[in-house]
This record gives C-alpha cells, sequence and structure tokens, in this order.
C-alpha cells in the first residue's frame, strides 16, 4: 500500500456517486477505455468531496463540491480546473486537471477529473514513518514557505491566468463577502457581538496591496503532499478553487492560523491542522522573516492580514458548522467546529 492510500475509505454513505452515469460519461465524453470503475474516498479535508477512481489498471481523482447548499462563487470546480490546468506547466506541485464537467445530471454537481499524486499528507498526528525531531520540523517548516514563496512570484500573465479575479479592490471585497457569508450561518447573538467588533476594526486600518500575484486562498500544512522519504520534498499542492489573483499576504496571514509554536495556549492547540504531539516548529515571526526574505515583499503590517485570517478561517468553519447543526451533512467530524469559530474570533480580537 502507498503511503497515501491510508487515508482512502469506503465511500460515505451520504457521499455516493452514480457509478452508472459517470462511468457512461467517462467513456463516451473522454473516451476512457476500462471495464470496471471502483470508487473510494479520500477522507481527508472538511468541504470539496474528493474520490479516487479506478479504472481497471489506471487511478484518477474526482473533485465535486460538498452536498447541501453552498455560498455563490465558493468551491468553484471550473476555477479549480482552469487553475489547474495552466499553471502547472511552470509550477507543477498543482496536479493537472484533464477534464471538467458542468453537467450536474451524472453526478449531482459539477466536477473535474484529475491525476493521481502519491506521497503522504500530514494532518493533525505524525505517522510512525515521520521523525518529528527538531531538525526535521524546522526543515518542513521552511520548505512549506518556499513552496508558498515559489507560487507568489509566479507572473501570472505567462500561465494564462492574467484575467484571473479582480484584484483592484480585492482585500476589501474579500472582507465585504466572508462578512456576508459570516451572516448566513450563525443564529448565535454573542458571536455576532465578537464579529461586529472585529470586522468595524478590520475596515478602519484596511491594508493597500504593495503587489498582486496568484493566491492560493486557501494555503496550510495540510493542502500539501510530500514525498515518502525524510527529505520532505513536495510532491502537490492540493484545494485550488478558491484561487485567485489578488494581495499575497493575505495567504501568509490565513497560513498564520494553522500555524503553533511552543508558546501557543491551548486554544491554539484546537485551531490548528498541524500536529501538536511535539511542537518543535519555527515561531510565527522566524516564518514571516523567511518569506520576506524569499519574496521581498514588506510584511510589516501583517497582524492585519493574521487577523483577518482567523476570521475568514472562523466564517469557514462556522458555514460547515451551520451545515451539520442544520443535518445537511452528518460527519461528526464537525461536531466540534463551534469550539473552533469562538477560538479563532478570540484570538482575531487579541491580536491588535
Amino acid at each position: 500500500m502507498n503511503i497515501n492510500d491510508q487515508e482512502l475509505i469506503d465511500v460515505r454513505k451520504d457521499e455516493e456517486l452514480n457509478l452508472k452515469d459517470l462511468s457512461s460519461y467517462l467513456k463516451n465524453n473522454l473516451k476512457f477505455e476500462f471495464k470496471n470503475l471502483s470508487t473510494l474516498q479520500f477522507s481527508g479535508g472538511h468541504a470539496n468531496l474528493t474520490y479516487l477512481l479506478q479504472l481497471d489498471d489506471k487511478e484518477y481523482v474526482l473533485r465535486r463540491p460538498p452536498l447541501g447548499p453552498i455560498a455563490p462563487s465558493s468551491h468553484d470546480m471550473f476555477r479549480e480546473h482552469r487553475v489547474q490546468s495552466n499553471l502547472n506547466s511552470v509550477y507543477p506541485l498543482a496536479p493537472k486537471s484533464l477534464h471538467f464537467c458542468d453537467d450536474e445530471s451524472i453526478i449531482g454537481s459539477r466536477f473535474h477529473i484529475i491525476e493521481r499524486r502519491r506521497g503522504f499528507v500530514i494532518r493533525k498526528e505524525f505517522e510512525p514513518y515521520i521523525s518529528p525531531s527538531k531538525d526535521n520540523l524546522r526543515k518542513l517548516s521552511f520548505k512549506i514557505i518556499d513552496v508558498l514563496s515559489d507560487l507568489h512570484k509566479i507572473n501570472p500573465n505567462e500561465v494564462g491566468l492574467g484575467d484571473l479575479g479582480k484584484p483592484d479592490g480585492f482585500v476589501l471585497r474579500q472582507l465585504n463577502g466572508w462578512e456576508e457569508r459570516w451572516k448566513k450561518s450563525t443564529e448565535d447573538k454573542d458571536l455576532k457581538l465578537k464579529f461586529d467588533k472585529l470586522i468595524t476594526f478590520l475596515r478602519s486600518t484596511l491594508p493597500k496591496a504593495q503587489a498582486i500575484t496568484i493566491l492560493h486562498n486557501d494555503f496550510k500544512l495540510d493542502n500539501i503532499m510530500w514525498s515518502n522519504s525524510d527529505s520532505f520534498d513536495p510532491v502537490a499542492v492540493f484545494d485550488w478553487d478558491m484561487c485567485t489573483r489578488g494581495d499575497p499576504l493575505m495567504d501568509l496571514g490565513h497560513m498564520l492560523n494553522y500555524w503553533i509554536d511552543e508558546t501557543d495556549d491551548e486554544d491554539c492547540k484546537l485551531i490548528t491542522s498541524m500536529p501538536v504531539t511535539t511542537i518543535s516548529y519555527p515561531t510565527r515571526e522566524e516564518i514571516i522573516g523567511y518569506y520576506a526574505i524569499k519574496t521581498g515583499f514588506n510584511v510589516n503590517n501583517i497582524n492585519w492580514y493574521y487577523a483577518f485570517g482567523a476570521f475568514k478561517l472562523a466564517v469557514i468553519l462556522q458555514q460547515i458548522f451551520y451545515r451539520y447543526q442544520k443535518g445537511q451533512t452528518q460527519d461528526k467530524r464537525f461536531s466540534n467546529f463551534g469550539k473552533r469559530v469562538n477560538a479563532l474570533i478570540n484570538r482575531a480580537n487579541n491580536i491588535f
């Protein structure tokens, strides 16, 4: 078994695909030749659904949006397909997307087919084959920033993405958009008061972008796949459905909310997606400084982006928690998301 096969599970009962229609579509539209189609599901991730398609001895990955109502412009499979198709030529960590289907009658939603990559993803715990020594964790950490910096140094025009998104006014639109999503995903009055306080401050201190780059828009450790060795060589970066052009510090601020170091409290352990059994990662200050060296960007105003990242992540988790509360998903992993949302909003309000 390949290491990343350990994340494969039988497809969750309420998330099964229509294999009959999918099989016909793959044969008729993609001219795939196979006798048997079977599927498994990748258990990682909390929003978009990712499946392994096994077509006899060949394997592909299928991505589709989550079940239930979703916010407009979110979970955009066409955007993800376009970005991965174009970006792959100069940034091979973006797995190449092979086909996009906008016919929702096939499996109940839009979807795209992607090449499969092999390696391992680091989530809440280190697997036995990873040695979490301080040297290894520091090496891993700075390679994460190398991956992000390399993306931010790409000229969007050179990869056919010069028209992706609307970078003018990007930061303000992000603030407006996530506020609207928040309003539609909570009925908790106490949380609303905390959010209102934060949003008022963010609006009064809105920064001006120093550069326009390609943004991943959900960059973090568990969206990176690594080679099956101790070298920690990156193999792939996943989840491109929110990719756009805009202020690069938005990516860094978002990622900092998933970071954890030895000075952090129990709330930080609740928020992070990084393993916390051994916390020997570089500090956030070291990470910020290394990013500045790699990119040449001014990071003096990073606390604004850090606070906005906490706000955005809180909304993302609240949207998922709201679907769980309404019975639109049965995934028990989402049951404690309310505590994580509170921790993030408290963090954001305490940053300044």
